[in-house]
C-alpha cells in the first residue's frame, strides 16, 4: 500500500497502479469468500483495528474523493441519530401505516405493548378497552359483561362487522382481538359489536332438529346414515375421518352480476364444485378455496349490495384480502337451514378440536358458578324437565305420557285460578300497580320495537329454538307481543289485557289461560310451552356499554 501519497491520495503513475493491482491479486480471497462478501450496497462499517487489514471484504469505492483529514474528522465525530428512522426504513411492527397490495393502509400493532380496542353496543353506545396483544375475545367479553353489570353466560361474544361489505361473523372465544383488528383497512367502518349469540355452541348440543340435514352430509365410507348427532360432530372433529358437506349453491361469477347454480363439496382440503352436475369424479371437481386460509361471514344485505337471489347469503373472505369487494366469494343458499349448515361446517373444519375445547371451558365455568346458587332467568333445557307427582309422601316421576299431559293441564289450571298479586299491591287502577310495570325492568322487554327490528334482533342473536322477547304492540295500544323463534323462523303472539272483578289479567288464548302480569306469563312458559311451539329458553337482550 506504499502507493498512497502523504495526503491520502492515489498516485497517478501507471506503474504504481499496475503494482497495486498485482498486490491486490496476490492477497485476494477464495471465490466462495468473495461471494459471501458481495452486497448491493455499502457494507456495514466496523471500528478500525490498528495493524489489521480485512482483505476478504470488498472495496467500497466512493463517488467523490476525500482527503485524509476529512476522513479522520468524520470518523472522530459522534454519529447523529436519525430523529425519524421509521420514515427511512420502517420495521416490521412499525406504528406507521403500511400499504397493502390493494393500495389501502393496514393497522399495525406492537406485540409487546397495550392496545386500545373500541367495542360498540347494539344500541349505538361505545366503550374503549385497553388490552394486551394476546387477549382473547372471551376475555374481552367477560370484561364488558362486568362493566355492563349483565348476566354472564356463554352466549355473550364479539362480532366482527364490516358494514361497507355487509359482512359479519362472530369471533371464536380463542381468537385474538388485536390480531383480527390489525387486518382491518385504515379509515374503514369495520368495528366490534358486543352482543349475544345463542347459536355459537348450538352445534354441540342435542336438539330435536339437527343442524346438519342428512341429505347434505356424506362420507367417503358412506357410514353416516343412522349416525347420532354426537357421533356426527365427533366425525367432524376427528382428523382421521373424511366427512363432507354437499349441496347446491349459487355463486356469483367473477366480474359479472350473473349467479350460477352449481353443486359444491366442502372437505378438509377445501371447497370444490362440480363442473358436471353432481358428479364427484376428480376429473369434474374444481378447487375453489382453502378452509384454513379463509373466514366465513354471513351476508346481511345481500340483495342490496350483491344482488343475491335469496336472503340467505354467506361469504368466504381470504385472510390476505384486506378491503374491497375483489376476491370475495359470495354464495347464496336456498334456505336458512342450508346456510347454517355450511357456516357450521366451515367452523368445524377450520378450528376443529379447539372449538370443542372452548365449549368445554364454558361448560366447566358454569358448573363452578352453580355452587353459588341458581342464576336468574337461566335457560331451561327440555331434557331437564320431567313431570312430577307430589300427591303422595314423596315425589315420583310421571313416565306415562297421558298422565304427564293431565298433570300439565292441572298445573295450568292452578296458575289460572291464581289471582293474588305476588307483591300484594291491589288497587283498582291497573296503571299504578307495581305488577303492571314490573315487566319494564326485565331484560326480555324491549318497549316499542317494530316487527322488522324484532326479527333482525333475534336473527342477529341466533335463530335457536326458544329465543324470545316481549314488546309493545303497534296495532293495539294496550296489548303486547311475544316474539319467539322456532325452526329458524320468528313467530309473533299477541298478548291482550282483560279485566275481571276490577283486576287486570293478560292472556294469549282469548282468556282461557290468564296471568296477573307479563312476568308471570313469561315464567310460566319458561317451564311449560302452553300454546307455544316450544318453551321460552333464551331472552334476547341488549345492554348499554
Amino acid at each position: 500500500m506504499e502507493n498512497l501519497g502523504a495526503e491520502g491520495e492515489t498516485n497517478s503513475n501507471p506503474d504504481n497502479v499496475m503494482e497495486l493491482a498485482i498486490s491486490l491479486t496476490q492477497h485476494a480471497s477464495p471465490p466462495d469468500e468473495l461471494e459471501k462478501g458481495l452486497s448491493l450496497g455499502p457494507p456495514p462499517r466496523s471500528p478500525p483495528v490498528p495493524g489489521e487489514l480485512k482483505r476478504s471484504q470488498p472495496l467500497f469505492i466512493q463517488c467523490g474523493r476525500k482527503s485524509k483529514e476529512e476522513e479522520l474528522r468524520a470518523s472522530s465525530l459522534p454519529s447523529i441519530p436519525n430523529p425519524f428512522p421509521e420514515l427511512c426504513n420502517p420495521p416490521a411492527h412499525s406504528p406507521i401505516l403500511a400499504s397493502s397490495s390493494g393500495g389501502r393502509g393496514l393497522l399495525s400493532y406492537d406485540a409487546s405493548g397495550p392496545h386500545v380496542v373500541k367495542v360498540y353496543g347494539e344500541d349505538g353506545s361505545c366503550r374503549s378497552v385497553e388490552v394486551a396483544a394476546g387477549t382473547t375475545a372471551r376475555r374481552v367479553s367477560e370484561m364488558l359483561v362486568q362493566r355492563a353489570h349483565a348476566l354472564n353466560d356463554e352466549s355473550w361474544g364479539l362480532v366482527e362487522c364490516h358494514p361497507h361489505l355487509a359482512l359479519e361473523r362472530g369471533l371464536e372465544d380463542h381468537e385474538s382481538v388485536v390480531e383480527v383488528q390489525a387486518a382491518w383497512p385504515v379509515g374503514g367502518d369495520s368495528r366490534y359489536v358486543f352482543r349475544k349469540n345463542f347459536a355459537k355452541y348450538e352445534l354441540f348440543k342435542c336438539s330435536p332438529h339437527s343442524l346438519f340435514p342428512e341429505a347434505m352430509v356424506s362420507s367417503c365410507l358412506d357410514a353416516n346414515k343412522g349416525m347420532s348427532h354426537e357421533e356426527l360432530i365427533q366425525n367432524f372433529l376427528n382428523v382421521g375421518s373424511c366427512p363432507e358437506i354437499q349441496g347446491f349453491l349459487q355463486l356469483r361469477e367473477a366480474g359479472r352480476k350473473l349467479w350460477k347454480r352449481s353443486y359444491f363439496f366442502l372437505r378438509r382440503s377445501g371447497l370444490y364444485f362440480s363442473t358436471k352436475g353432481t358428479s364427484k369424479d376428480p376429473r369434474h371437481l374444481q378447487y375453489l378455496a382453502d378452509v384454513n386460509e379463509t373466514n366465513v361471514y354471513v351476508v346481511t344485505q345481500g340483495r342490496k349490495l350483491y344482488g343475491t337471489p335469496t336472503d340467505f347469503g354467506f361469504c368466504l373472505k381470504p385472510n390476505k384480502l384486506r378491503g374491497g369487494h375483489k376476491g370475495l366469494w359470495v354464495f347464496c343458499s336456498e334456505d336458512e337451514q342450508s346456510r347454517s349448515c355450511w357456516v357450521a361446517a366451515f367452523r368445524l373444519f377450520k378450528y376443529g378440536v379447539q372449538l370443542y375445547k372452548n365449549y368445554q371451558q364454558v361448560q366447566s365455568r358454569h358448573s363452578q358458578l352453580a355452587w353459588f346458587g341458581p342464576t336468574p332467568l337461566r335457560s331451561v333445557s327440555d331434557n331437564t324437565l320431567v313431570a312430577m307427582d307430589f300427591s303422595g309422601c314423596a315425589g315420583r316421576v310421571i313416565k306415562n305420557p297421558p298422565e304427564a299431559l293431565s298433570a300439565a293441564l292441572e298445573e295450568a289450571q292452578a296458575w289460572r285460578k291464581k289471582t293474588t298479586h305476588r307483591y300484594s299491591l291491589p288497587t283498582p287502577c291497573p296503571g299504578t300497580t307495581l305488577s303492571a310495570a314490573l315487566h319494564r325492568t326485565q331484560p326480555w322487554f324491549h318497549g316499542r320495537l317494530s316487527r322488522e327490528d324484532t326479527q333482525r334482533l333475534i336473527w342477529q342473536q341466533g335463530l335457536v329454538d326458544g329465543v324470545f322477547l316481549v314488546r309493545e304492540s303497534q296495532r293495539n295500544p294496550k296489548g303486547y307481543v311475544l316474539s319467539l323463534c322456532h325452526l329458524q323462523k320468528v313467530k309473533h303472539y299477541l298478548i291482550l289485557p282483560s279485566e275481571e272483578d276490577g283486576r287486570l289479567f293478560y292472556s294469549m288464548d282469548d282468556g282461557q289461560t290468564r296471568f296477573t302480569d307479563l312476568l308471570q306469563l313469561v315464567e310460566f312458559h319458561q317451564l311449560n310451552r302452553g300454546i307455544l311451539p316450544c318453551p321460552l329458553r333464551h331472552c334476547a337482550t341488549r345492554v348499554t356499554l
